[in-house]
């Protein structure tokens, strides 16, 4: 769509005229009180990747399934009206090891640290904590708790997939949907893609059923929406896993795809690099730049790649040209790219190249029946 286009402007005023009622309803109403946000990272050997963001801690209700759309519009317009917490100071524990994080001008804070004799809540995951320390809260020390993907063993695979139009239906190849999806709909109400929770959960236990290989999420949706996200995996019953979104806040520009490229691709090369070696699935879609993403990451990483699924959402004869060329691509550097319809043409392929076992086509089978609307 055409920057100049009618409905791009439209739908650009409307987020503007959001983002000004907001600031003056601030300038009229009591501020929330100091808090920070650790979210669910990963690391391995003896260092972790942070990251979180220093701001006023705005309680939002629990979604529910009845929610009524001007109730989502309200949680998200609150999620949008995040007041950070500039250049904060805050300090993250992992087990024996602490580190100060300082917060940037939007109250985001990311980077490694060490992880010695980490506190272990399993054997994939461990305990991290963090207190702001500069401001000072009058209400007392402000902490906060998540957890982080660290395995005692290596993983036998990487499955690193994107949210947006591949696990849950967003419709970013339309402006307006994806506006009226984002602003109206929340976790309960949301749509995933038939068959994904189980093709997901079977991707997490390989072919032999006892593996427990890693999930990541990639996405460009800003850090804001995170609750609705894990909300909904948790609800769908989609693999846990760390979640890497963008330091954007809701907005207009957040539905468009500049920078989408930029981040995505960086997230992806940390988690490789993270756990060197091991070999990765990738999981997009072909509604933006996901299969030029990942062609790149085959192309740097040569024989690691083991399958990219590419979900079919575009409906443009010449996208499909155009994936099909960088599938050629793909197969030079020793991976296989399958542009797909539905997940079950995908999980048939993981079946072929072992990454799956045929015993779990049924599920993923009836899943996607069950999924399906009539």
């Amino acid at each position: 769509m055409s920057e100049r286009s009618p409905l791009r402007r439209i739908l650009k005023d409307v987020f503007t005229a959001g983002a000004a009622a907001r600031d003056v309803l601030a300038q009229h109403l009591p501020r929330s009180p100091l808090g920070v946000t650790l979210y669910d990272g990963f690391g391995a050997g003896n260092r972790v990747l942070i990251n979180g963001r220093a701001l006023r801690d705005e309680r939002l209700p629990t979604a529910t399934p009845d929610d009524a759309r001007w109730r989502n519009l309200v949680a998200m317009l609150r999620r949008a009206d995040a007041d950070p917490i500039p250049h904060a100071v805050v300090r993250v524990h992992v087990g024996a090891s602490s580190q100060d994080f300082a917060a940037d001008e939007e109250g985001f804070f990311h980077g490694w640290m060490s992880a010695h004799a980490p506190d272990r809540i399993d054997e994939d995951w461990v305990k991290v904590t963090a207190e702001l320390t500069s401001p000072r809260s009058d209400g007392g020390q402000i902490t906060t708790r998540a957890k982080l993907y660290h395995p005692t063993v290596p993983p036998a695979m990487l499955v690193i997939s994107d949210i947006d139009d591949t696990v849950l239906q967003s419709q970013v190849t339309s402006l307006l949907s994806a506006a009226r999806t984002m602003l109206l709909e929340n976790a309960h109400t949301r749509l995933p893609f038939p068959g994904v929770a189980a093709f997901y959960r079977a991707l997490r236990r390989g072919a032999a059923g006892d593996a427990r290989n890693p999930l990541f999420y990639v996405s460009s949706s800003p850090w804001n929406v995170y609750d609705v996200i894990t909300q909904f995996l948790q609800l769908q019953g989609i693999p846990h896993g760390p979640l890497m979104l963008r330091d954007v806040d809701i907005g207009f520009d957040t539905l468009s795809s500049r920078h989408h490229h930029t981040h995505k691709r960086e997230m992806i090369r940390r988690v490789l690099s993270a756990y060197p070696g091991i070999p990765a699935v990738l999981i997009g879609d072909s509604g933006q730049q996901d299969p030029e993403i990942y062609r790149d990451v085959v192309h740097e990483n040569p024989g690691r790649i083991r399958a990219v699924y590419i979900r079919d959402v575009s409906g443009h004869p010449e996208r499909s040209v155009a994936i099909q060329q960088l599938a050629k691509e793909v197969l030079e550097n020793g991976s296989t790219l399958l542009l797909t319809p539905d997940t079950l043409a995908a999980a048939s392929h993981a079946v072929e190249l072992g990454l799956i076992g045929a015993n779990e086509l049924g599920e993923i089978g009836q899943e996607k029946k069950a999924d399906t609307p009539p």
